[in-house]
């Protein structure tokens, strides 16, 4: 459990928020200028807010009221930041057991093979970082705070940097470390949406200093309030579905709660349980089931609430057997086909909108 209260003030910018969070990986978005890596750096102790309160498992590691700082080496929090900040003179054998060498004595914590193993580094235990990618010298930075034992670890934009290839290669090495059994509570700042449809479990949303939203993924991706924080070309729930078949020509068939699917590039085995990101911007509306169309996604939906916009548009929010989805329509749509809460219809989703890139484990 985390338990976080922030109050401090820049020059130009305040920042005043609480929130909670437990285990997993907590997302912190927002735009640039939120307040993001201020947050993570009060936690971490490299900033002192004006006033605060910070408790890690019980623990106070701030109480601006009480008196209570506790110095940054002794958090036990590891950091990695967007730039890897290896040590330039030491391979990346040696920058992994640098960190190794900061763990608490007797502490639990995840081995040097395993987490060599967990990353993929073998191949590159005996090359200097100069050498290595952008997309491996973050595992190495990550392979070197897990060996610190953290009981919390703080990644602050660890993929800014690095172009779409890279960044589609270290995605799935943290979905490892998300679903790898290790039990480390993330906290992950980022302004990507993409990335925290695929890595996050809960979700806190900032904006100017303020927190606007926070709770399960699931919910606040798929909540019309959250369309303006999110930004209208990247709102759009995520769904889980179980990979149930691969076709010859490239579809594969997806089951999700409300139906099932057919989408391309699909690269994780038959029986995988995959995340699926479907942008509001492409889910379209028919009060009947159509026909004669090219796309095979129909799913059956109701209509949970209807958002209006500050614009022509409107974000309607859909429940897909259980399962929430998000349409965003124009204003004039919402009243021609007279959508309203608690109606049914169809949701239509073109497979080529939902990119492979999206489709995380």
């Amino acid at each position: 459990m985390l338990e976080v209260t922030l109050r401090h003030r820049f020059d130009g910018f305040d920042l005043d928020l609480s929130f909670t969070t437990e285990g997993g990986i907590t997302a912190l978005f927002g735009r640039s200028g939120a307040g993001k890596t201020t947050v993570i750096n009060a936690l971490a102790g490299l900033l002192r807010p004006d006033v605060g309160r910070v408790v890690l498992e019980g623990e106070v590691l701030l109480d601006t009221q009480r008196g209570i700082w506790v110095p940054p080496h002794r958090r036990r929090l590891g950091y990695v930041f967007q730039d890897a900040r290896l040590f330039p003179h030491l391979d990346v054998r040696k920058n992994l057991t640098f960190g190794a060498r900061y763990a608490p004595r007797g502490s639990q914590g995840a081995g040097f093979e395993d987490v060599v193993a967990l990353l993929g580094l073998e191949p590159l235990l005996v090359r200097a970082p100069a050498t290595l990618s952008g997309g491996e010298k973050q595992r190495v930075a990550l392979g070197r705070a897990l060996l610190c034992h953290p009981r919390l670890l703080l990644m602050d934009e660890p993929l800014a940097s690095l172009d779409g290839p890279r960044k589609q290669e270290i995605l799935p090495y943290l979905e490892r470390l998300r679903d790898g059994g290790l039990g480390l509570p993330i906290l992950y700042v980022s302004h990507a949406v993409d990335e925290i449809a695929r890595l996050a479990d809960r979700l806190v949303l900032l904006q100017n200093g303020r927190l606007k939203a926070q709770g399960a993924l699931f919910d606040v991706m798929a909540d019309p309030a959250a369309v303006p924080l999110l930004g209208v070309r990247e709102a759009g729930a995520v769904l889980e579905a179980d990979v149930i078949a691969h076709a010859e020509d490239g579809l594969s068939t997806l089951a999700v709660r409300a139906g099932q699917l057919e989408l391309p590039g699909v690269q994780a085995p038959i029986g995988t349980r995959v995340r699926l990101r479907v942008l509001a911007q492409d889910v379209i509306l028919s009060r009947q089931r159509p026909e004669g169309l090219s796309s095979v996604n129909i799913l059956p939906v109701r209509v949970d609430a209807v958002h209006p916009g500050d614009g022509p548009g409107a974000a309607i929010a859909l429940d897909a057997g259980g399962d929430r989805l998000l349409a965003r329509v124009t204003a004039r749509a919402v009243r021609d086909l007279d959508l309203r809460e608690g109606m049914g219809c169809y949701a239509i989703i073109k497979a080529t909108t939902v990119a492979p890139g999206s489709i995380g484990r």
